[in-house]
C-alpha cells in the first residue's frame, strides 16, 4: 500500500516530458530558427542600406514615377529571391503608380500567406531624405513603412539563407498608394482583393509595437454635409430663418451629444466652410469664403471622417446621422452623403489564433509576450480591405515615432527584432496545415 503513491508519482514523472515538450518547443527556438536568427543579425547592416536605398527615391503618393522607381528595387528582390513579381497598373484615371505582386509557390497543403507593404509615403523631397543618427534614422518612409517593407524582404532573405523559404506558399502585395488611394476604392483594391482570395492568412507591416500587435481596427470613410439657408439681412436671423452656419452647428453638436454613446465609433468634422459666398472642392478638400457680418449666409459646407467597428455601427450611425441633418431650422435645408471607404476588421478567434503564433515567436525569441491592441488606437490600412476574407495580423512593421510628419523617425535596432520576429512566425506557420487556417462562416 505505500509503495502506490510513489508508483504514482513515478508515473506523472515518465509522462510528464511528453506533454511538456510541444509546449518547450514553441516557447524555445529549434535550430532552424536560430539559424534564421543568426541570417537577420549577420545581414543588420545590409538592411539599414537597403533601406536608405529606398528612403532617398522620393514617392509620395502622387509622385507616380518616384513609386514604380521603389517598386523596381523591390521587385529585383524579389526576383532573386524565387518569387514571380509582376506590377499591376490602375486606371490613368486615378493618377496613381499602381502595385507590386508577387507570388512564391512552396509545399502543397501548407497555408498561403499574404504579406502586405506600400511604396508609398505621405511626405517627400530634398529634406525627407535618409539621415542616420546613432541608433535612429530620419526620412520620409522610414517607418511608415518603407522601414516595414524592408522587414520583409529580410525575413524572406533569411528563409531562404537557411533553406527554409522553398517550403513558404507566399504572395507579397505592396500597394503603391496606400497613404491617398485613387478612386473608387474597390477598383484601387482590386488586385489587393484578388490576392486576398488565394490566400488562407494575411499579415500586415505597417508600424509595429514592442508589446503589441493589431487583429481589429475600425473602418474609415468621409462624409459631406452641405447646409443652405435663406439670406437676409442680419437684423431678421431667428424670424426669417437661423441661416446655414447655425444649421451647421446646430447638426455637428446634434452628432456629438446623440451618436456619443456607441462604444469605438467617432465622426469628425475636418473642414468647415460657411458664409454669403462659398466655393468648396471636395476632393482636395480646399475652399474659400467671403460675406459680411451682417448677412445671414446661405452656404456652409462640412467634411469629416467616420470610424466604427462593424458593417452594423456603420449603418446605425449613418441613419442617425441622416434623421440629425433632416431636423432642419427655420429656413434652411441640409443634405448629407457618405462615401466609399475602408471596410471594418473585426476581431476573429482566427486572427487571435494567427496572433498567438506571433507572440509564441516573439517570446522564443526572448522579445516577451505580445498583446491586441486596442482597435480605436489604430487608423484604416489595408489589411482592412482582405478581412472580409481571411483573418489576418497588423503591426508587424518597423517601431518609430513622427509618421506622417516631416519628423518621421525609425529605431535601427527594432529592425531587427521584427525582421526575426517575422521570419519565425513564417517558419512557423509554413509548418502547419492549411485546414488549421480556413475561416469559419459565421452562423
Amino acid at each position: 500500500m505505500r509503495l502506490a503513491p510513489l508508483r504514482r508519482l513515478l508515473t506523472v514523472l515518465a509522462v510528464l516530458p511528453a506533454l511538456t515538450a510541444p509546449l518547450l518547443a514553441q516557447s524555445t527556438l529549434d535550430r532552424a530558427e536560430q539559424s534564421l536568427r543568426a541570417e537577420v543579425a549577420r545581414r543588420r547592416d545590409d538592411q539599414v542600406r537597403y533601406l536608405e536605398t529606398l528612403v532617398n527615391i522620393p514617392s509620395g503618393s502622387l509622385n507616380v514615377a518616384g513609386v514604380r522607381a521603389v517598386g523596381r528595387v523591390v521587385m529585383a528582390t524579389l526576383d532573386s529571391l524565387g518569387f514571380e513579381a509582376k506590377w499591376v497598373d490602375v486606371a490613368p484615371s486615378m493618377k496613381r503608380a499602381g502595385h507590386l505582386v508577387a507570388t512564391h509557390a512552396g509545399k502543397a497543403g501548407s497555408p498561403r500567406i499574404l504579406l502586405i507593404g506600400h511604396l508609398d509615403t505621405v511626405f517627400e523631397g530634398p529634406n525627407q531624405r535618409f539621415e542616420r543618427a546613432d541608433t535612429l534614422a530620419k526620412g520620409a518612409g522610414t517607418g511608415d513603412m518603407k522601414g516595414g517593407d524592408v522587414i520583409i524582404l529580410y525575413a524572406l532573405k533569411a528563409l531562404e539563407a537557411t533553406g527554409r523559404l522553398k517550403d513558404l506558399n507566399l504572395t507579397v502585395v505592396m500597394t503603391g498608394d496606400e497613404e491617398l488611394p485613387g478612386e473608387p476604392l474597390g477598383a484601387a483594391r482590386a488586385a489587393l482583393i484578388e490576392a486576398a482570395r488565394g490566400c488562407d492568412l494575411a499579415l500586415a507591416f505597417e508600424g509595429g509595437s514592442r508589446t503589441q500587435a493589431t487583429i481589429g481596427r475600425r473602418s474609415a470613410s468621409h462624409w459631406t454635409l452641405k447646409v443652405e439657408g435663406q439670406q437676409a439681412h442680419s437684423s431678421g436671423v431667428f424670424r426669417v430663418g437661423y441661416g446655414a452656419i447655425y444649421e451647421a452647428a446646430r447638426i455637428l453638436d446634434e452628432f456629438r451629444r446623440e451618436l456619443a454613446s456607441e462604444e469605438n465609433l467617432t465622426y469628425n468634422p475636418g473642414t468647415i466652410v460657411g458664409g454669403e459666398q462659398v466655393t468648396y472642392d471636395t476632393t482636395t478638400l480646399t475652399g474659400t469664403t467671403a460675406g459680411k457680418t451682417n448677412i445671414i449666409a446661405p452656404v456652409t459646407w462640412v467634411q469629416g471622417d467616420l470610424r466604427a467597428m462593424d458593417e452594423g455601427q456603420i449603418a446605425r450611425a449613418q441613419a442617425k446621422m441622416r434623421e440629425i441633418v433632416g431636423r432642419n431650422l427655420k429656413g434652411t435645408t441640409a443634405t448629407i452623403t457618405f462615401s466609399e471607404g475602408y471596410p471594418p476588421m473585426a476581431v476573429t478567434k482566427g486572427s487571435e489564433r494567427i496572433l498567438g503564433f506571433y507572440s509564441g515567436a516573439s517570446e522564443a525569441l526572448g522579445y516577451g509576450t505580445l498583446t491586441a491592441s486596442d482597435p480605436a488606437r489604430r487608423g484604416a490600412g489595408d489589411l482592412s480591405f482582405v478581412a472580409p476574407f481571411l483573418d489576418g495580423v497588423e503591426g508587424l512593421g518597423a517601431l518609430g515615432n513622427g509618421a506622417h510628419s516631416p519628423n518621421e523617425s525609425v529605431s535601427l535596432p527594432a529592425l531587427v527584432m521584427q525582421t526575426e520576429r517575422a521570419a519565425v512566425l513564417l517558419h512557423r506557420l509554413g509548418k502547419e496545415k492549411a485546414e488549421r487556417f480556413k475561416r469559419v462562416p459565421a452562423m
